[in-house]
């Protein structure tokens, strides 16, 4: 099977089960729906994996050329778009991502939701959401990429409102749905701005033709600047950075699976895949790429702040989320894009595990998600501990793990390359240590200390089952080893092995990080040390806070109550948004409603009134003048004859007698 059959089959595998679930799926036993949804995944998986191998063989040259049309979709004018693929070496990562990562969390599901209403529904949509995201990474140029960036959007309203009958869960769905339609605007006019500048929407197009533009200098905004801001519009919304993140946190409502997949490996992500595709573009427009690095330091830092006093298990997790997706997009802002989708790719496997895991213990506790509730779990539910402690030791930025290299990576690049600065550093690092803590707190209070559940909680606690703890077992191993591809060049010169995975995706970013005259190797050992030993501060704080002293955390809460109810309440970020745009909105839509009611309807309603008014005046005079006229004179009747034959109510003799009275009317004019 060549590259371009087996591409087309590794989307069309997913969109299969989707189809067959979603069909027939009502009718179907759990069994045969688990094994549909899960073998699509999975059988993707494996395609993917030979794809890659055949990636690895393509010379690096010919590499360019692996892009594929399949038919053309849309010709108007000179507007063409083809559904055709390409693929290349950010493809390749990603499409390993989503598909390996996807098909672990297929087979989580099938024991976590086991006993949930509507099980075919949900793995239906999950097939659904896998068939977009990889139509999205997939995709040879801009219209079909936002043909997957919308199905995803319409996924997550679809998985997170999974329990449409509990309200909240409902509303977040729509939450979501409306907020990535804010930013999806944004994508929508990049790509209508695209097309005006380049006369194409296709990739390579686009990109060939941006290398003969010039760099436009900081602090203007030229036609780049424009696309390249409104493709990050975009990229807010669906990777929920401020001032569009609030959709995510609420998402939690949806089932667990749903929050590992979508908004923790997958969809989230695509935002930071979308900037890092179109690093052609960005890296000539130095205002778009310094806005990037800004919102992204900005997040990193004020969602980790949220995230230090949040008590659902989940929200923590969401909140960290957020800010990951912002050390992301400040690799990217700074001109690092190999280290941001370093960092994309790690944090996929320990924000994975870390979902799943809160997961196995929601569910080993019958459903309770509040920290405060738990404690000592260590001993009754070991596989689900041992691995989210190696998921925390990763994300927290422990060496030899995964989050270690990637984060470091970003924040040395943060601090050194020409587009960096040190204030950027400052703030990824500070984040770095609210993000130990808060994930350290977790783990006390879930896993350590005393027991504070009720008795019959406790009682019942059990491990989850292998289909669930299988899966945390192998995204443990990747958190451990996916760091090991991008070892930086500074450790790499001691054990004499090369940045791997910076080296592979060299054709794709083009433009390499340039180092300032303060990036030497001994400033950023210094960094790297620096960054450890932040972490190892986090730990030890939140060990003091929630092992060693349990009366600070209480005695600090009031001490600073201001500061902690206005973390708890997540600076009221919601709340200001009601105030200011949601109400606001709703009392436009009240005052349009009565106008609407007021003037259209009452417009259409009088008209109404009126014909039935005229109707029964001219029934009146029609029975007692007209009749009656023409019952007592026979004179009257006759004169009467012809006016009444020409009603005959026939279309076409009105037409015939309105255009005889135009000719009419026009010839008497025309005389004159």
């Amino acid at each position: 099977m060549n590259l371009s059959r087996i591409l087309l089959t590794i989307v069309l595998l997913p969109l299969a089960g989707f189809l067959v679930n979603g069909l027939l799926g009502k009718r179907l036993s759990t069994r045969a729906v688990t094994l549909t949804a899960c073998a699509s995944t999975g059988l993707s998986f494996l395609l993917a994996l030979l794809a890659f191998s055949q990636l690895l063989k393509t010379p690096v040259e010919e590499v360019h050329q692996l892009s594929f049309n399949y038919f053309r979709w849309i010709q108007a004018g000179a507007f063409i778009a083809n559904f055709g693929f390409m693929f290349d070496q950010l493809t390749g990562v990603m499409i390993l991502v989503v598909t390996g990562i996807g098909f672990l969390i297929h087979i989580y599901s099938a024991g976590y939701m086991a006993h949930e209403e509507g099980y075919y529904r949900f793995f239906t949509y999950l097939n659904l959401f896998m068939f977009s995201m990889l139509v999205l990474i997939l995709a040879n140029n801009f219209l079909l990429m936002f043909v997957g960036w919308e199905g995803v959007g319409l996924c997550s309203y679809l998985l997170i409102g999974f329990y449409f009958r509990k309200q909240s869960a409902a509303d977040a769905g729509k939450k979501a749905f409306i907020v990535n339609r804010v930013g999806d605007f944004g994508f929508t006019l990049a790509v209508m701005l695209i097309f005006w500048t380049f006369g194409s929407i296709d990739f390579q197009t686009v990109f060939n033709l941006a290398r003969t533009y010039t760099l436009e200098p900081l602090g203007t905004v030229g036609v780049l600047t424009a696309v390249c801001i409104l493709l990050f519009i975009g990229a807010t919304g669906k990777s929920a950075q401020v001032p569009l993140y609030v959709w995510l946190p609420d998402a939690m409502e949806g089932p667990t699976p749903v929050s590992a997949l979508i908004h923790a490996a997958t969809m989230v992500t695509a935002g930071v895949y979308m900037v890092a595709r179109c690093n052609a573009l960005f890296v000539l427009a130095p205002t778009a790429m310094l806005l990037v690095a800004i919102v992204g330091a900005l997040t990193a830092i004020f969602a980790a702040s949220i995230g230090l006093v949040q008590n659902d298990i989940k929200k923590v997790l969401a909140y960290s989320t957020v800010s990951q997706l912002g050390y992301m997009f400040l690799g990217c802002g700074v001109g690092a894009f190999t280290a941001g989708i370093f960092h994309l790719m790690t944090h996929a496997f320990f924000k994975a595990l870390l979902f799943l895991g809160s997961g196995s213990v929601i569910h080993a506790l019958g459903g309770e998600q509040d920290i405060r509730k738990m404690g000592s779990l260590k001993n009754k539910i070991k596989t689900t501990w041992w691995t989210m402690l190696v998921g925390t030791v990763a994300i927290a930025g422990f060496p030899p793990l995964a989050g270690f290299f990637s984060k470091d990576e970003i924040l040395w690049k943060a601090f050194a390359s020409e587009r960096g600065h040190w204030a950027l550093w400052l703030v990824g690092a500070v984040a770095a240590g609210m993000t130990s803590f808060y994930m350290f707190r977790m783990m006390f209070l879930t896993f350590y200390g005393k027991s504070r559940m009720t008795h019959e909680v406790e009682h019942h606690v059990h491990e989850s089952p292998a289909s669930m703890t299988l899966p945390l077992q192998v995204l443990a191993v990747g958190s451990v080893v996916a760091g090991w591809f991008g070892i930086p060049h500074v450790i790499g010169h001691l054990v004499h092995v090369g940045n791997a995975f910076e080296h592979f995706l060299e054709p794709v970013f083009e433009h390499p990080v340039k180092i300032s005259s303060h990036g030497e190797e001994s400033m950023e050992w210094l960094l790297m040390g620096v960054s450890v030993a932040i972490a190892l501060a986090g730990l030890m704080l939140a060990r003091q806070f929630y092992l060693a002293n349990l009366a600070l955390p209480e005695n600090l809460m009031n001490r600073f109550r201001g500061l902690y109810t206005t973390l708890l309440n997540k600076y009221w970020v919601d709340e200001i948004y009601d105030a200011l745009i949601i109400n606001r909105t709703k009392g436009l839509g009240t005052l349009l409603a009565r106008f609407d009611l007021g003037v259209i309807d009452g417009g259409v309603n009088g008209s109404a009134w009126l014909t039935r008014t005229t109707a029964s005046v001219s029934g009146f005079l029609d029975f007692w003048v007209v009749d009656f006229a023409v019952r007592r004179s026979d004179l009257i009747y006759y004169l009467s004859y012809p006016i009444r034959r020409l009603q005959t109510g026939v279309i076409q003799n009105y037409a015939a007698f309105t255009v005889g009275g135009i000719v009419l009317l026009v010839s008497y004019f025309v005389m004159r």
